[in-house]
């Protein structure tokens, strides 16, 4: 499962079987501030949370911004991935 960027509706999203998980975001010159995540119900506790973020931060890192946790799944995933700290604005 690969992580997407879909600009047309600034989130970035995940399939997740027949639906998507996506998380929120508004762009700043130098961050991209994560404003919300969702999974869909059915599919929440088994991590995929948690993947639609590694692979948000990796397409915020190879874009060359920084990140903002807006939202408190973003903030604790931080808290629980410092290798991630140099993503921080």
């Amino acid at each position: 499962m690969a992580v997407r960027d879909n600009k047309d509706r600034s989130r970035f999203e995940l399939d997740a079987g027949n639906e998507i998980a996506f998380a929120n975001y508004r762009l700043t010159p130098s961050a991209v501030i994560i404003t919300h995540t969702e999974t869909p119900r059915a599919l929440r506790g088994r991590g995929i949370a948690s993947e639609l973020v590694k692979g948000a931060l990796d397409l915020i890192r190879r874009d060359g911004k920084k990140v903002i946790a807006g939202c408190g799944f973003v903030v604790d995933y931080l808290d629980r991935h410092p290798e991630e700290a140099d993503l921080v604005a």
